[in-house]
């Protein structure tokens, strides 16, 4: 009698997915369907020795409503046009005539110099707001030179709601002045029930000299 040989590699063990929710107790497979948001980009704001860089929703195609319950703002290659300065945001509730939202927040940082010499991981109380009106600090102390920058995306979660809070979410590296490595990470929340209906960036002095930012909506 001759011996077949069953050929481990070309099996499927891979359940179907057929079924909308959950699983089908009366099949003898298990059979579910996995679906999933996606990603849609809305603009992109490139820096040219700009004061600020603005997301006003309703303007210039920007869209920033209850579309979407989140959205992601990503930061690429930010150039500070004068050393040492910070990256920074606010939110506004009236369209962009002011950026003075109230938050708190938190910030952590870790840091290691390209000499290796200092090396850190720490909670900068010197970065956080407690329930203060001013920019928020994405970036810390970023260099100019031509290699250096900050990238990094944030993310805000449901800016449209009249009833909650506005939590945001942040994580940047920057390229320091000294020079060395920095990443930031942030928490925090817009403490108003009112929508935040633009948000804005620059930098504590001087112009965004170079870079992008894009906004997506997360649905």
């Amino acid at each position: 009698m001759a011996l077949s040989k069953l050929k481990y590699n070309s099996l499927n063990v891979t359940p179907a997915a057929s079924k909308a929710v959950g699983f089908d107790s009366g099949a003898d497979d298990l059979s579910a369907s996995l679906s999933g948001g996606s990603m849609v980009f809305i603009k992109k704001l490139t820096a040219s020795s700009s004061a600020t860089l603005s997301f006003v929703d309703g303007a210039s195609s920007v869209v920033l409503d209850d579309t979407y319950k989140e959205y992601l703002f990503t930061f690429n290659n930010i150039h500070p046009q004068t050393s040492e300065e910070n990256f920074t945001f606010n939110g506004s509730v009236d369209s962009g005539s002011n950026y003075n939202v109230t938050k708190t927040t938190t910030a952590i940082q870790t840091y290691l110099s390209e000499a290796h010499g200092d090396a850190e991981l720490a909670y900068s109380t010197a970065r956080d707001l407690a329930q203060s009106t001013a920019d928020q600090i994405l970036g810390y102390s970023i260099g100019n030179d031509n290699d250096q920058g900050c990238s990094g995306y944030l993310h805000l979660f449901n800016p449209s709601s009249t009833t909650f809070v506005k939590h945001f979410t942040a994580t940047l590296n920057v390229c320091h002045h000294q020079p060395a490595t920095m990443s930031w990470h942030y928490a925090g929340y817009f403490n108003t029930t009112s929508a935040i209906d633009a948000v804005q960036f620059k930098m504590s002095s001087g112009n965004v000299d170079t870079g992008d930012i894009c906004l997506y909506g997360i649905s």
